[in-house]
């Protein structure tokens, strides 16, 4: 019978940094080019908010969810999607207020299990998992297998319950050291946070969630919005295959090259996709102004970019600071110049849906390189 994991204490004493030293400096210069542009945004908030519905996106698939991005801000709009994909969307909608709850928190807070807790508690919030403790760790053995594998053949058996909230006190404490690059305390970090799974669901989401946060309270970040879930989805075999080399046979290096590399590379697709939002933001402003003839151009265009699925009667709820039937005719306007595209027709009570398509080809990297990126 499998017996429950007991995790190494932190740090590794098996590391040798000196065998990842180049892609630690190659994910070092990408992230910091990425987060060198996210500190010239005037407003990163607008212009980026689709990298945050991507990162909900990615990282629930990566848990079996199978609702895209385009979802995402249909069911949003009021489409009735079918197939099922309205549980799964709730899901995303989940990770995205847990996600945006946690980045507005640690610039006030410390990074804390209790503001681990209080995400996975806003995760799990009427989703699958609702029955399973949200907010609270263990307090069962858990395991990790197939569907319906018992502890027996599990892949993997975590920490018993009655160490758990001790493997956790370590593994902050270890946090609060600077006992290597950020990068590379990051790859520990997460790697840790899943062998321990001090929780009975989630844990996958929260891990990610706290990588972008880690990395701000260690100053590497000037904003926690920098999300790898699209590079771990599309490599989602290595990525658990290194996990599970870590507590199976003690491979911390392969791991942390794996982690190193997912950096570098979405750090630089990152940067691409940031350009080119930027670039068409600038390139839509006369457009917006020419099309309105308003001094509330912009914000009509800052509405549509946070929100680039809409029905006219959602986007004027978003339009508050514009009366009622100014922004019912600016938006009207907008369609009329044909800056959004038609994504579905109206259809009984349900009003025609609208799309900035430019915005989500760039953000799901469909077109990054027609923006010259």
């Amino acid at each position: 019978m499998k017996t429950p994991f007991i995790p190494v204490e932190l740090p590794p004493h098996t590391l040798d940094i000196n065998r990842f030293v180049q892609i630690l400096g190659e994910a070092n210069r990408s992230l910091s080019r990425y987060d060198g542009m996210i500190h010239t945004i005037i407003n990163p908030d607008v212009l980026l908010s689709p990298f945050i519905t991507e990162e909900a996106t990615q990282s629930s698939m990566i848990e079996g969810t199978l609702a895209t991005v385009d979802d995402v801000y249909a069911c949003e709009a009021g489409v009735n999607l079918g197939g099922g994909k309205e549980a799964d969307i709730v899901e995303i909608e989940n990770y995205r207020k847990a996600l945006e709850y946690a980045s507005a928190s640690i610039g006030d807070r410390p990074f804390s299990l209790g503001l681990i807790k209080e995400c996975h508690r806003l995760l799990l919030d009427g989703v699958r998992g609702s029955t399973k403790t949200p907010g609270e760790f263990r307090q069962e053995q858990n395991w990790i297998g197939r569907p319906g594998a018992s502890m027996e053949n599990a892949t993997f058996v975590p920490p018993s319950p009655l160490i758990v909230e001790a493997c956790l006190d370590g593994w902050m404490r270890y946090l609060q050291t600077d006992h290597v690059d950020p990068l590379v305390q990051s790859a520990i970090m997460h790697a840790q946070f899943e062998i321990i799974h001090p929780f009975l669901d989630g844990n996958g989401r929260i891990g990610r969630l706290m990588i972008p946060l880690f990395l701000y309270v260690k100053g590497v970040l000037h904003r926690p919005m920098f999300y790898l879930s699209a590079y771990l989805e599309a490599h989602r075999d290595e990525y658990y295959a290194r996990l599970h080399g870590v507590h199976e046979y003690d491979e911390w290096e392969a791991w942390i090259q794996f982690f190193l590399r997912a950096i570098d590379s979405q750090a630089k697709e990152n940067v691409r996709r940031s350009a080119a939002i930027i670039r068409l933001y600038e390139d839509l402003k006369e457009q917006f102004r020419h099309a309105t003839h308003s001094e509330h151009a912009q914000k009509v265009q800052d509405a549509i970019f946070t929100m680039p699925t809409f029905t006219i009667p959602k986007m004027v709820e978003r339009l508050k600071e514009c009366p009622t039937t100014t922004a019912r005719s600016l938006l009207n306007k907008v369609v009329q110049a044909g800056i959004v595209e038609l994504r579905y027709e109206a259809s009984g009570r349900r009003p025609a849906v609208y799309r900035l398509a430019s915005l989500l080809d760039i953000a799901s990297g469909r077109d990054v390189a027609g923006y010259g990126y």
